[in-house]
């Protein structure tokens, strides 16, 4: 399989017109330094991993500039972030000249404290996921949209094994001192398990030994490397008491899956998880096209202390609501729709949309089923929709 065209592209080359920086974000292993080098291919290009360059530009930050000629792709560079005082000078000596720094990460939080610091209207901050449904046919619930498990699929389980021995050793060391990366390894493991649900710390901090306060920094580890999506609650009332627990998932519905022991898609029918991994892997699709289209990150669930839930809610617009409700099934029953029409009735003051959607491949006849203004949509649909909004 070639090279994938990512959504992305046209909005990296626009940035690059306009920009004397471009900053590219995401989970590690997501395809970012193939779309650079693939959008950008007479860039020069340096990996900033390797401890020769980590040494040589520690002791001579300057000299080392100097050494490259741009365009280049400086990746991974949440490893040297002192390189960013030293870009914006050059930059603000030639500040006309766009597209010159094409910068990677995979630490979001970290690096934008030094894009804050240092590079403030210089450098435009992109952000790329896994593959999505709308790049290729490949992805699926079972293996996630990781571009190479999407090339070479029979080797998912050795690739995810590796994935995660990597991540441990780089980013999780990386960011904190643990003494013991198989504790961490099993908390992974432990919140896989509850992907899907609302987040309580103490559930987690209990049958791993730790502290509710390591859980948090655990927890934030894996958001700033864009391993999980943090979904709070809807932020307004209508009438209602609502909780106030975010819900976590996944980013990717394959990594979630191994974590799982989920190897086949016989094994993702008959687990009591498939529910919830489905959640999971519609809620990654629709961030991704957020991100996609360069627009701010917006998903949030509902939920009432009286029991009324909708999996998510999405603004599109002053006024407009997306209701979305995730059902792992081919067979769609008018009640399916039922707790989107329950909070549709009780919202005031905003015109909504609501939609099932379903595992499907296809929206034929299905709608018939579902009651008056709530339509039936498969994955790849409902994303294609999302971005026309």
């Amino acid at each position: 399989m070639n090279y994938i065209p990512r959504n992305i592209t046209a909005k990296l080359q626009n940035a690059a017109r306009h920009f004397p920086a471009i900053l590219l974000t995401g989970v590690r292993r997501c395809g970012k330094t193939t779309l650079l080098k693939h959008v950008f291919p007479e860039a020069h290009y340096v990996l900033l991993e390797d401890p020769d360059v980590i040494y040589r530009v520690g002791r001579d930050p300057r000299g080392f500039l100097d050494s490259l000629h741009t365009p280049v792709i400086l990746d991974e560079i949440q490893n040297i972030p002192e390189l960013f005082r030293y870009i914006r000078t050059r930059i603000d000596a030639n500040p006309e000249i766009a597209g010159q720094w094409l910068l990677t990460g995979s630490q979001e939080a970290p690096l934008m404290q030094g894009v804050t610091e240092s590079m403030a209207g210089r450098l435009a901050v992109m952000q790329l996921y896994p593959l999505s449904v709308l790049e290729t046919d490949k992805v699926s619930l079972l293996r996630g949209g990781f571009p190479e498990v999407v090339k070479k699929s029979a080797i998912a389980d050795i690739w995810f094994q590796s994935y995660i021995q990597t991540y441990l050793e780089r980013d999780v060391r990386s960011i904190v001192a643990i003494k013991d990366l198989s504790v961490f390894r099993r908390f992974m493991g432990l919140l896989a398990s509850r992907h899907g649900n609302m987040l309580n710390k103490t559930d987690l901090a209990a049958p791993l030994g730790v502290s509710v306060p390591t859980i948090s920094s655990w927890l934030n580890i894996l958001e700033i490397t864009g391993q999980i999506i943090v979904v709070p609650p809807y932020f307004e009332n209508f009438g209602k008491r609502l909780v106030k627990s975010p819900k976590l998932y996944f980013t990717d519905s394959g990594l979630v899956c191994y974590l799982l022991g989920v190897d086949s898609m016989e094994a993702m029918l008959k687990s009591p998880f498939y529910g919830t991994l489905f959640e999971g892997f519609v809620a990654s699709e629709m961030v991704k096209c957020q991100a996609s289209n360069y627009r701010r990150i917006e998903l949030y669930y509902f939920r009432d202390k009286q029991g009324l839930e909708v999996d998510f809610v999405i603004p599109h617009g002053a006024g407009k609501l997306l209701l979305v409700e995730a059902k792992a099934t081919k067979t769609l029953v008018p009640s399916m729709a039922q707790s989107l029409n329950r909070l549709t009735k009780s919202i005031d003051g905003y015109q909504t949309q609501s939609v099932v959607v379903h595992c499907g491949t296809s929206n034929t006849a299905v709608e018939q089923v579902l009651a008056p203004g709530t339509v039936a949509r498969d994955v790849k649909s409902l994303v294609r929709e999302l971005h026309g909004f």
